[in-house]
Formats: C-alpha cells, sequence, structure tokens
C-alpha cells in the first residue's frame, strides 16, 4: 500500500518564494492548493510544473479579506477534503523610507497582508486541522530575517514580522491539543524578482549602498519540504535559511 496523499496550501504562489515552493511540493507528490490575488499568476505556476500540475489546484484569493478567505478554505475543503500543510508566504511591502515619510495607508498596507492575511489563513487551517480525520496538520510561517533585525526604513514590513513571530508561537501552543505543529522559517536574500535590486545595492545600515549575497530560492523550498516531511511529533520551530555573506549576523 503506498504512503497517503497529503495536501497542501501554498499562499503568494504566482511568484517568487510561493511560486518555488509550490513547484517543489507538486514535484514530490503532493496535492497543492495555489492562491494569491491574480488567477493568471497561478495558472502560470501550474504550467510550469508540467505533469505534476495535475495535482495543483488554483484559487484566486486576496488573504487580507476575511470573506476571501473563507471562500479559499470552503474551496479546499470541497476539492481535497483536508488539509495536512499550510506555507504562510503570502506578502507585500512599500517603499523603503523613515517612519515619519510613511503614510498610514501604506502602514495598514503592510499590515493587513503580512499579519492579518497570515492570521485569517492559519485560523481558517486550523479549523480545518482540528476537526478532520485523522486529526492534525502542520503550518508554516514565513518570518524573514527581519523577524530578527530590520532594514532602514522599514517600519511596517518589520514589524509584521516581528509579530509572525508571535503569532507561531501562539499557534503552536494552540495546537498541542489537536495535533496541530506550528513553525516558522525565516528567509534571508533568496533571488526572487522582488530580491534582484540586492545584486547591484540596497542601503545599508551605516547609510552606504552596497550589493550583497544572495542564494538560490530553492534552498527555501528544499528546507520548506524538510519541515513538512516531519511527523507530527516533531516540529521544526524556528529556522532561517539564507545567503551566506549576506550581511545580518554581525555589526553594521
Amino acid at each position: 500500500m503506498g504512503s497517503p496523499e497529503k495536501f497542501a496550501l501554498i499562499t503568494g504562489a504566482g511568484s517568487g518564494i510561493g511560486r518555488a515552493s509550490a513547484l517543489a511540493f507538486l514535484e514530490a507528490g503532493y496535492r497543492v492548493a495555489l492562491t494569491g490575488r491574480r488567477l493568471s499568476a497561478l495558472e502560470d505556476t501550474i504550467a510550469e510544473a508540467g505533469t505534476a500540475g495535475t495535482n495543483a489546484l488554483a484559487v484566486a484569493c486576496d488573504v487580507s479579506d476575511p470573506g476571501s478567505v473563507d471562500d479559499l478554505f470552503a474551496a479546499i475543503k470541497q476539492n481535497f477534503g483536508r488539509l495536512d500543510i499550510v506555507f504562510n508566504n503570502a506578502g507585500t511591502n512599500v517603499r523603503g523610507r523613515t517612519i515619519d515619510e510613511i503614510a498610514p495607508e501604506e502602514w495598514s498596507q503592510v499590515i493587513d497582508v503580512n499579519l492579518t492575511g497570515s492570521f485569517l489563513c492559519a485560523r481558517g487551517a486550523f479549523a480545518m486541522m482540528r476537526h478532520q480525520d485523522p486529526q492534525g496538520g502542520r503550518i508554516i510561517n514565513n518570518g524573514s530575517v527581519s523577524a530578527h533585525a530590520p532594514r532602514p526604513g522599514s517600519a511596517p514590513y518589520t514589524s509584521s514580522k516581528h509579530a509572525i513571530t508571535g503569532l507561531t508561537k501562539t499557534i503552536s501552543l494552540d495546537g498541542r491539543p489537536f495535533n496541530i505543529a506550528c513553525g516558522q522559517i525565516d528567509i534571508g536574500n533568496a533571488l526572487t524578482d522582488m530580491a534582484a535590486p540586492m545584486v547591484t545595492g540596497v542601503p545599508q545600515a551605516d547609510g552606504s549602498i552596497a550589493p550583497e549575497a544572495v542564494m538560490d530560492v530553492r534552498h527555501v523550498a528544499e528546507t520548506l519540504l524538510y519541515m513538512a516531511s516531519l511527523p507530527l511529533d516533531a516540529n521544526v520551530q524556528f529556522v532561517t535559511v539564507m545567503a551566506t555573506k549576506m550581511p545580518f549576523v554581525g555589526r553594521g
């Protein structure tokens, strides 16, 4: 008898880390629900998966909208029947500036997607995992190295990622009676379209502009697959995967 099917949800699956992760999970044999704002981008990810894309489900969703998230989980329940893994990855940012130059609307935009979106998706997943049979599952939050240390001019993004750490810890505690594990992956300088400027130069803590080391995004996907592969009585609570020479560890 073969291994039972595993069902995963990847948010922000239309590009970058989310796309790389969705492709890796599909290649590993998971049935994967991909979500993001643009259905066309999700369909591009599925097309890139080739024959493995037959195990994919694309659902357009605004993770910051409770009704949209409710519809997402209704679609997952109807099509999959259960959910084993969630990667809370969807995120956004605004142009870097000092806090006095950031509009309240920009703050809300980042918090609504990065933090409230993660809360809403974790909430929907927790409810499914709690009541399904066999009970349980795993939620993985994208924290970023910004959950530890800020970049200059990043008040909304850094605040959202520090808050993700508190959300991760709380879900871990709340999930214990229901066999629901929760961990956090903190990613540093994975080379995606969003991170491309790092190659040419980004602001540093000393006021200079300097290029930074980057890493292949597939290392993020491989780390996620390892986290997902563990039995539910084991958990990677926090892990940092980063470009070795990026300016994170040390003074600067």
